[in-house]
């Protein structure tokens, strides 16, 4: 009897680590001391030095049920890029660098070639954002998960100057609202999406085109990596426009998340129409018979971020977008409530 009997793969550990290797380089910063291999990630303080009162910032986040589509579909390698997204996002929002990100990835069977395509987009998603992928673990759980499935999570630190920290606090009476268009459902309301969609989740049922996905087919829609918005932000803030606020949209969609960047007595309105609707949206909302506002409380509905700016940034920030890729929107504004918590509204 010996470890592979009983269904722990040293050997496929080893070959996992060699392929790798070369992802992994290609997203080390010049802080990073060491290589891949050590019982800890290290990562030079010194680049704070120039700082004058650095806060740092950590973000952790999984993937969640949107793995069930990656298994049937047999495709790993962009699932990467939502874990380091969901976490890096999170920073951006309080106006933070990502530095490092870490990865853990719990697995039935360790198929090198299949940590391989899974750490090729988490290693993407890191290059993307700018931060180095320092370390991370891959663990063989033969008997408490099927060879065939894995998880996975990731975490991530990242730095701000305290004044420069994207609060929410200056919110105030008419600031206007900036929508950040989403990539499509992202990695959140999957659990209520494969609930919807429970007779079409096999290879042949997600491969296949449908006319109200402009022909594409509905496993590679849902499939498609969130979009990392640390270049935008960062694009924002050295151009000078003022941010007061971020709020990553993701579970609980509008109604939980906006509210999360506001102060004590405001309320934020965003009017219906002012986006794009990702045609993804209405196919989950048709075939599952689902009420508009259980959509918007559930699924991003086409925008990933909300900004929070001052009226007079708001033509700034649209054409910063533009300038990173992103598409924006001016979505609605911010109005006074008494004492009233935090709320979002939305209007018709």
């Amino acid at each position: 009897m010996d470890y592979k009997a009983s269904g722990v793969d040293i050997e496929a550990g080893y070959e996992s680590v060699e392929l790798i290797k070369g992802s992994v380089e290609k997203t080390m910063r010049p802080e990073v001391l060491g290589g891949l291999g050590g019982f800890s990630g290290a990562f030079l303080a010194k680049g704070l030095k120039g700082m004058r009162d650095p806060v740092l910032l950590s973000g952790t986040d999984g993937v969640g049920t949107k793995l069930k589509i990656a298994f049937e579909m047999d495709k790993h390698d962009t699932i990467g890029i939502d874990c380091v997204a969901m976490c890096v996002n999170d920073i951006a929002c309080a106006g933070g660098e990502p530095l490092f990100f870490l990865d853990y990835i719990a697995c039935g069977k360790n198929i090198p070639t299949k940590i391989k395509a899974i750490v090729d987009g988490v290693a993407e998603g890191c290059r993307i954002s700018g931060c180095a992928l320092i370390g991370g673990e891959t663990a063989e759980h033969p008997g408490l998960m099927p060879e065939d499935e894995y998880d996975l999570a990731g975490f991530a630190v990242g730095v701000a100057e305290r004044d420069n920290m994207l609060t929410g606090q200056e919110i105030r009476e008419g600031d206007v609202l900036i929508g950040i268009a989403s990539s499509g459902v992202h990695s959140n309301g999957f659990s209520l999406i494969r609930k919807v969609f429970s007779e079409d989740l096999t290879k042949k049922g997600l491969s296949k085109k449908r006319k109200e996905l402009d022909n594409e087919n509905l496993g590679d829609t849902l499939l498609t990596p969130t979009r990392i918005y640390v270049p935008l932000i960062k694009a924002l803030l050295e151009s000078g426009v003022r941010i007061k606020g971020a709020s990553h949209i993701t579970g609980g969609g509008f109604y939980e998340n906006i509210p999360r960047m506001l102060p004590q007595g405001k309320k934020a309105f965003v009017r219906k129409g002012s986006f794009d609707i990702p045609p993804i949206f209405s196919l989950i909302q048709k075939q599952g018979g689902i009420e508009e506002k259980m959509m918007y409380n559930t699924f991003n509905m086409g925008l990933g971020m909300v900004l929070c700016v001052p009226p007079y940034e708001a033509d700034r920030a649209l054409s910063t977008a533009a300038l990173t890729g992103d598409k924006a929107y001016i979505v609605g504004e911010v109005r006074e409530a008494g004492d009233a918590a935090p709320e979002a509204v939305l209007l018709d």
